[in-house]
C-alpha cells in the first residue's frame, strides 16, 4: 500500500490545466459530434449494442478524440490503454497484447488501445498487433489530425471504421466555457466571474472550434486577473479581456483543407458568387496555400466552366498567373482577387469542355474514322493497298470530281457544303449565355448554309480549288 499515492494524485490535479480538469466524465457531458452520438447514429448504435471494434478517429485538433476513446472505454467497461504511435515499438506491443491476454483471463474485462498520431503506426508494429485485434482480444481506437486515407496503411484501414470529428459550433464552445466557469469543483465555481457575452463569442470565434483553446484563454483570463481579484472582489471578463487573453487564431489548414477550400472556392466561382469565392481564397492564401496553385486552377476554371460565353476570362487567367510568378506574395493576393472577382462575375458555360471530352470519348470507345479523302494532305505520301498501290492523294482527287477540296475563302459566305467529319456528330452546343450566346447564332447560320448546299442549290463547282493551300 503506498501511503503517498492520495497526496500525489492531489498534487498532480492542481498542476492540471483547465482543459484537462473540465474533460467530460460521461458522455451526457460530452460536446459536439452530434452526427456521430446522436440518437440512431453509427457510433451509438455501436455503444447500445456494445458491439465497438477497430475505429480511426480523425479530425482537427481539440475535437474530443482522446476524450472519445476514454469515454467508449468507460461506457464499454473494457481497459483504458493509451500510447502514442510514433514512440510505441514492438516490443511494447508485445507486453501490451500480453497484459490484455492477462485481464481478458483474470477479469473477464477487454482492454482498449489507444494510439494517438496513428497515421505514424508502421507496417511491422501493425504486422505484431493487427492479428490479435482481428481475434478481438485487443480493441484499437486510433486518433489523428491527418485524413487516414490517405496517411494511414491500407492494412489498418480494412480493419477499421472510420469516423471523422468536427470542430465544435460556436454555442458549443460557449457551453464548454460556461460549463467551466460554473463547475465548483474542477472549474472556477468557487470564485465570483462576471463572464460577458461577448467574451464568449469572442473565445468561441477565435478558437476556430477547438475547445482546448478556449479553456486555455478562459484560464489565462482568470488567473492573470491579479491579486486584487478574489471570492469577494469578483473578476470581470469583457471584450477586451478575452481578446488579451487568446493568441491571434492560426488558421488550421492541412491536407484536407487544401483540397475542400480549392473545391469550395471553385464552386463558389461557378456558382456566381465573389464573396464566398473571395473568402475561399483569402482562408488558402492565409493558411500558407503556394498561390501559384490559386492561379493554376483559376486558369483551369476559365476554360471550364466559362469558355466562349467570356473568351477575355481566360486571358486574364492567364495574365494573374504570369504576375503571380513575377510579383510573389503578399502583393500577388491583389492580383488574384481581382481575378477571382472577374471569373466569379463572368457568364458561364462548360460547352467546350463538354464538346472536348465527348470527342475524345468517341475517339477512345468508337470506332477510327478514315480521313476524308478532300481533306487529306495532297503531297502525302502514296498509299499502298485498296484501290492502286502508289496512287498519291492529289492524283486520287484530281480523278473523282468529287473528292476535291473547295476552298472556303473562294465562297461569297465563306462557307462550302463539304462533309469534314464523315459522320454526322454535334459535339459543340453553345450556351445562350454571354457571348457563346453569339456563337451560337454563327453555328446555326453556318449549318444552315451547309444544309442548303449539300441539298444542291449551291454552284456547281462552288468556288475554286486550292491545292497549294490545302494543307
Amino acid at each position: 500500500m503506498d501511503l503517498w499515492q492520495e497526496k500525489r494524485a492531489t498534487e498532480r490535479r492542481r498542476v492540471e490545466p483547465l482543459a484537462v480538469r473540465m474533460r467530460p466524465r460521461s458522455l451526457e457531458e460530452y460536446a459536439g459530434q452530434g452526427h456521430l452520438l446522436g440518437e440512431g447514429k453509427l457510433m451509438r448504435r455501436m455503444l447500445v449494442a456494445d458491439c465497438i471494434t477497430s475505429l480511426i478517429l480523425h479530425g482537427p485538433p481539440g475535437t474530443g478524440k482522446t476524450t472519445l476513446a476514454r469515454l467508449i472505454a468507460q461506457h464499454t467497461r473494457r481497459r483504458f490503454v493509451i500510447e502514442n504511435a510514433a514512440a510505441v515499438g514492438v516490443k511494447r506491443i508485445r507486453e501490451i497484447i500480453e497484459e490484455a491476454d492477462r485481464c481478458l483471463t483474470d477479469t473477464g474485462r477487454r482492454t482498449i488501445l489507444f494510439l494517438d498520431e496513428i497515421h505514424r503506426f508502421t507496417k511491422s508494429q501493425q504486422d505484431v498487433l493487427l492479428g490479435d485485434v482481428e481475434r478481438g482480444l485487443l480493441t484499437l481506437v486510433g486518433a489523428t489530425t491527418e485524413n487516414p486515407l490517405f496517411a494511414c496503411n491500407s492494412a489498418l484501414i480494412s480493419r477499421s471504421t472510420l469516423f471523422r470529428l468536427e470542430p465544435l459550433t460556436e454555442a458549443e464552445i460557449g457551453g464548454v466555457v460556461r460549463r467551466a466557469v460554473a463547475d465548483a469543483e474542477r472549474g472556477y465555481g468557487s470564485l465570483e466571474i462576471d463572464l460577458r457575452d461577448e467574451a464568449v463569442r469572442v473565445w468561441a470565434s477565435k478558437s476556430d472550434g477547438d475547445a482546448r483553446r478556449a479553456l486555455n484563454a478562459l484560464e489565462v483570463a482568470v488567473l492573470s486577473a491579479g491579486p486584487e481579484a478574489g471570492p469577494e472582489a469578483g473578476i470581470v471578463i469583457d471584450r477586451r479581456t478575452a481578446l488579451d487573453s487568446i493568441q491571434q487564431k492560426a488558421v488550421v489548414y492541412g491536407d484536407d483543407d487544401h483540397y475542400d477550400s480549392a473545391s469550395a472556392m471553385i464552386k463558389s466561382i461557378r456558382g456566381s458568387d465573389p464573396d464566398a469565392a473571395m473568402y475561399w481564397a483569402a482562408r488558402m492564401l492565409e493558411g500558407g496555400e503556394d498561390p501559384r496553385f490559386l492561379a493554376r486552377r483559376l486558369a483551369i476554371l476559365a476554360s471550364e466552366d466559362i469558355g466562349n460565353a467570356d473568351p477575355r476570362a481566360i486571358t486574364v487567367a492567364q495574365s494573374t498567373w504570369d504576375l503571380v510568378e513575377r510579383i510573389g506574395m503578399p502583393e500577388a493576393r491583389i492580383t488574384l482577387g481581382q481575378c477571382v472577382a472577374y471569373l466569379a462575375l463572368a457568364p458561364k458555360s462548360n460547352a467546350s469542355y463538354v464538346a472536348i471530352d465527348e470527342a475524345m470519348d468517341d475517339v477512345r470507345e468508337g470506332r477510327t474514322l478514315a480521313v476524308p479523302m478532300h481533306l487529306r494532305d495532297p503531297n502525302s505520301s502514296p498509299s499502298a493497298g485498296g484501290d492502286g498501290a502508289g496512287v498519291t492523294n492529289r492524283q486520287r482527287r484530281d480523278s473523282d470530281p468529287a473528292a476535291r477540296y473547295r476552298y472556303s475563302h473562294a465562297e461569297a459566305d465563306g462557307v462550302t457544303g463539304q462533309d469534314y467529319l464523315g459522320v454526322v456528330k454535334s459535339y459543340y452546343r453553345p450556351t445562350d449565355r454571354g457571348e457563346e450566346a453569339r456563337l451560337a447564332r454563327r453555328l446555326e447560320e453556318v449549318r444552315g448554309l451547309r444544309e442548303l448546299k449539300r441539298s444542291g442549290e449551291e454552284r456547281p463547282e462552288g468556288g475554286q480549288t486550292d491545292e497549294g493551300r490545302s494543307a
